[in-house]
């Protein structure tokens, strides 16, 4: 999607209002994308914010079927119920960013918006608040009635998938199936081909122990769960080759992939921030709607002092907008 192309713009959520997320949205007015980018917030609460970093941000309000405009940041009010406070989350605004990204999806789904990005939101204060939050992923997943997202990380041409996302490490070797692990593999395969239009993607996938399981002397779960996996795939006619040590499989003695699943949070997601912190994105895949985010958190001890980067979410912007675009 390129500057000025007639095209339904994208929606921003601002994430939690007591980090980061509303200051790199301020940010945004003054990208080539101001004109295709609609934030769902609370209006408010991004003029007290811009009033503090002493930011000069045209905030226009949202019409349906309206243009954003230029150089203005197009504010779909979303009121939250208490003033945010920079560094200070509050459970008594925990549901009204959950409604905003309720909105956001819906008016996605409706073709409203050509697709999604988030700020991050403090998952444990919408869990204080009483209401189970697992993530954005999960969330988005009951929101599109889609039984099979899958995460992503994005850094240029390094792409890395998840077989589990935001589990404890002791939970993950029971939660690995080899259909489970099949369904994320069909997920990725079919996205890379239709999202990021790769004809026939090479996928290498992680073992999930050390040498990928040593022959299983050094665990079973590679043999007996991972590799049946990867041959069920491979007989439907898929790209893919593994269990790989994972401490290769991200080397060019791996050889070429476009994507690396990787079994859980910790195994994948330190290579792609070491790769690009600051400027990868962050793809939710098996979804009906596009959805990018950022690949870092509230920043709580940073907000409201000026020193926040909005690289990733500008990355993701980009991203999102090539893929609807496509």
């Amino acid at each position: 999607m390129s500057p000025g192309k007639s095209i339904s713009p994208l929606v921003i959520t601002a994430g939690e209002p007591a980090g980061i997320g509303p200051e790199i949205c301020l940010e945004l007015a003054d990208t080539q994308w101001a004109g295709q980018l609609v934030v769902i917030a609370s209006a408010e609460m991004l003029a007290q914010r811009a009033t503090l970093l002493g930011k000069s941000v045209q905030i226009d309000e949202y019409q349906v079927g309206s243009s954003p405009a230029k150089g203005a940041l197009t504010v779909l009010d979303v009121p939250l119920r208490n003033t945010a406070i920079c560094g200070r989350p509050d459970t008594a605004n925990a549901q009204s960013l959950l409604d905003g990204i309720s909105r956001a999806v819906e008016g996605c789904l409706a073709g409203e918006f050509s697709g999604l990005v988030t700020a991050p939101l403090q998952k444990s204060i919408i869990n204080d608040a009483g209401i189970g939050f697992t993530g954005h992923t999960e969330f988005l997943a009951e929101l599109t009635d889609s039984p099979d997202p899958v995460m992503l990380l994005v850094a240029d041409k390094l792409r890395v998938a998840l077989a589990s996302t935001h589990l404890p490490l002791r939970e993950v070797p029971g939660y690995l199936t080899t259909d489970g692990i099949s369904r994320v593999l069909r997920v990725l395969y079919a996205d890379l081909k239709t999202k990021f239009r790769i004809t026939d993607p090479e996928i290498v996938v992680c073992g999930l122990n050390p040498h990928a399981g040593e022959g299983g002397h050094l665990g079973t779960e590679d043999q007996e769960i991972i590799a049946p996996a990867i041959e069920i795939c491979v007989a439907e006619g898929m790209n893919v080759r593994g269990p790989l040590p994972a401490d290769t499989a991200f080397t060019p003695a791996a050889g070429h992939a476009d994507a690396v699943l990787a079994m859980y949070h910790d195994q994948g997601l330190p290579v792609i921030k070491y790769a690009g912190f600051g400027n990868a994105v962050n793809v939710t895949l098996g979804l009906p709607i596009i959805r990018t985010s950022v690949d870092h958190g509230t920043a709580l001890d940073i907000a409201g002092n000026g020193s926040a980067d909005s690289g990733s979410l500008i990355a993701a912007v980009r991203l999102a907008a090539e893929l609807a675009g496509q």
